[in-house]
């Protein structure tokens, strides 16, 4: 037998940390969940009763970890925030609280008031401008052949930068929420929307959060969409898996009824999938694969929407090693957005350069079938315009202009870099409201783009 040449060296160990996952009884380290057994950890149940909402049940929560000056950050932090708060055990387990400040999981869901910064002078709280698109209550019709149907407000955690801030989860000290269609007989006004329609070939259905909808409702939405001749695509789209996989493997009857819309689509030649949400590597852990196995083993189709955060994974190598880790999981990277413009986390927002280069880094280290593409829901209504297609980029003041010639023709969309990222020179101008206006008037004579903007006021 000849033998053989390896023409490229060995592979690094580092090459292959996304298959380290986090394993054992890590709930363990939480003192609240010190004597907390596996079974009932895996619980779903157990997981929402004991999620956490208030500083209070947070400090009883990890007594002992964290500093009393970080809890007390946080106790001010809970009432500037736009989004309730609602962390399940999993999601705790997984935070450093020796380093809060610096965790990536802690960042996505609980406030910190001293890390918060002045939101940017053009933000709004529904940025996307998804009220404009609603023919009725809880459905945006804004692309041709799509429309997101939005049947739930309530989620298994709140993230704090979530898109529909103005309507998810319930009133804070800052924002009163919209009313979304949220009972069975508000939803067959958004089916007869949909079937008056033939155009619409796409459903998205979210919220909220599919995982908080009720095994009979998944079905009840599922077949009266299958029901509708021209709906050919179906996503049903979740946070659950990255924050309590665990409803997978002890919710037997919510992936059956899931299982169950999907195999009818698959046998109608229609396509129903399941869309989640990682943002860090540290969210997939043996539990998450255990979870996957089981949507993979009954045909459920899984890909993944990531949001680019600030401190969570703006990093090429950290952005790389979520993408492996996925891709090891059978879930296909799909989108990574940039963070929207809402209200109360300018701190985690980043620029539209970081982006870019984190997404030439991860392009080409994967198959491209497993390689994300970078998009910008550009604000006011534009949709998702890959990250650097836009018409114009200021660098220098931060200023994106994006044409959406399919979805809005003849108007230009911009979006904003945080102030802080900029130079001090910049941060000057951004400070005179009269030089953001000639700021923004200059980046739209030179994209070209058109002089009808849909900006946030």
């Amino acid at each position: 037998m000849s033998q053989i040449v390896h023409k490229k060296p060995p592979a690094s160990p580092q090459s292959m940390e996304h298959r380290n996952l986090k394993q054992g009884e890590f709930w363990r380290e939480i003192p609240a969940y010190r004597d907390v057994d596996e079974a009932t950890f895996l619980d779903h149940l157990w997981q929402q009763r004991h999620s956490v909402k208030t500083p209070e049940e947070l400090l009883a929560t990890i007594e002992g970890l964290a500093s009393p000056e970080f809890i007390d950050d946080v106790k001010a932090g809970f009432h500037h925030a736009p989004m309730a708060v609602r962390v399940s055990p999993y999601a705790i387990s997984l935070i450093d609280w020796h380093s809060p400040y610096d965790d990536p999981i802690r960042r996505q869901f609980i406030p910190a008031a001293s890390t918060l910064l002045p939101d940017h002078p053009k933000l709004t709280l529904d940025s996307l401008h998804e009220q404009d698109d609603s023919p009725v209550p809880g459905l945006v019709h804004r692309y041709v052949d799509k429309a997101l149907f939005l049947p739930i407000n309530v989620c298994p955690v709140y993230c704090r930068f979530c898109t529909r801030s103005y309507a998810i989860g319930p009133d804070t000290d800052e924002v009163d929420k919209v009313s979304l269609a949220k009972t069975p007989a508000q939803w067959q006004e958004a089916f007869q929307y949909i079937s008056e329609r033939p155009e619409l070939e796409d459903i998205v259905i979210s919220g909220g959060d599919a995982y908080q909808l009720p095994p009979r409702n998944i079905e009840l939405i599922g077949n009266a969409l299958l029901d509708i001749p021209h709906v050919r695509r179906m996503r049903f789209a979740t946070k659950g898996p990255a924050v309590m996989p665990m409803k997978l493997l002890s919710h037997s009857e919510w992936v059956d009824a899931l299982a169950a819309i999907a195999d009818r689509g698959r046998k109608m030649g229609k396509d129903v999938v399941l869309h989640t949400h990682f943002n860090a590597p540290e969210e997939i852990t043996w539990i998450t694969q255990r979870a996957m196995d089981v949507l993979f083993q009954r045909g459920i189709f899984v890909r993944n929407q990531s949001v680019l955060i600030r401190g969570v994974n703006d990093t090429p190598e950290r952005m790389q090693l979520l993408v492996r880790r996925l891709a090891y999981l059978n879930v296909h990277a799909y989108y990574v957005y940039m963070h929207d413009m809402v209200r109360g986390v300018e701190e985690l927002r980043t620029t539209i350069q970081t982006a870019i280069d984190t997404e030439k880094f991860v392009r080409g280290s994967l198959a491209g079938f497993n390689t994300p593409t970078f998009v910008c829901d550009a604000p006011g209504g534009g949709g998702k315009r890959d990250v650097h297609s836009f018409e114009y980029y200021d660098r220098e003041n931060g200023i994106a202009v994006y044409a959406a010639p399919s979805v809005k023709p003849g108007k230009a969309f911009l979006y904003f870099d945080p102030i802080d990222r900029l130079t001090a020179d910049a941060q000057a101008r951004w400070a005179v409201p009269a030089i953001q206006q000639q700021m923004i008037e200059e980046a739209l004579r030179k994209s070209g783009a058109g002089r009808e903007q849909l900006v946030p006021a």
